[in-house]
């Protein structure tokens, strides 16, 4: 409970993170605030299908994301299916002001009977995709703060935020915000892509890093490295140099 993880991925695809903690959190009986810029609600309801998770709960439209591909949402956990009466806002109006998300956020996670739930969480991919539809790195940064405030410190539970990076990138917006976001974060999973470019049996690595020096001052952050190879219904971990084609 109380726990900021970062999900960050560079020269690569991260979001089947996202897919784990979204049917993770839901099979677990949380109430999860989605805010999805970035694909539709059709697709993340079709890879939950193939995780097991069966359909996935209600779900309130807000917006529109990168291309009019995606629309931000809010899962409540109930059987239902997107409509007219579902909560909604449209990020495009007021870009540099994110308080309207903010408070979809808010009113979501703690609506009536939430004591019903195992826990409040909230999940959001991309983040970085507010800042091309003009958001600034401050109003994100903020939005974050008062996210963790509300999610984390009152109604102690969970925030999950993917972000993309480059480390060679000249989007320095981007960085600022993904390298403030890593000093506040308790947890970062960092998926990159292989050095040495494309291979059918790795399609990257995943370094985890426990940032313990959070809570114990002089302390060094626990990191460990694995890589990993994506399938159809699910992802094999394994350590640097044991893949499949190596052994």
């Amino acid at each position: 409970q109380g726990r900021f993880t970062l999900l960050r991925d560079s020269r690569t695809d991260g979001s089947f993170l996202v897919h784990h903690f979204l049917s993770f959190y839901l099979q677990a009986g949380c109430k999860v605030c989605f805010v999805a810029l970035l694909q539709s609600f059709s697709h993340y309801s079709i890879v939950a299908q193939k995780l097991g998770l069966g359909t996935v709960p209600a779900v309130g439209t807000a917006g529109r994301g990168r291309g009019g591909r995606g629309s931000p949402c809010w899962v409540s956990g109930e059987q239902a299916v997107p409509g007219p009466d579902t909560p909604s806002i449209s990020c495009s109006e007021s870009p540099s002001d994110l308080r309207a998300l903010f408070d979809l956020v808010r009113v979501s996670l703690s609506a009536a009977g939430s004591g019903a739930w195992a826990g409040p969480v909230l999940l959001l991919d991309d983040l970085s995709v507010l800042l091309g539809l003009g958001a600034t790195p401050v109003a994100l940064l903020d939005f974050i703060h008062y996210c963790r405030a509300l999610v984390c410190c009152q109604l102690k539970g969970n925030i999950v935020v993917l972000v993309h990076s480059s480390e060679d990138s000249e989007d320095e917006e981007n960085e600022l915000v993904v390298n403030s976001l890593c000093h506040h974060s308790d947890l970062i999973l960092w998926a990159e892509g292989l050095a040495t470019g494309f291979c059918k049996d790795v399609h990257g690595q995943l370094k985890i890093i426990q940032r313990v020096s959070l809570q114990q001052a002089g302390q060094q952050d626990l990191v460990q490295l694995y890589q990993y190879k994506i399938q159809d219904r699910n992802v094999t971990f394994f350590a640097r140099g044991l893949s499949a084609a190596v052994l």
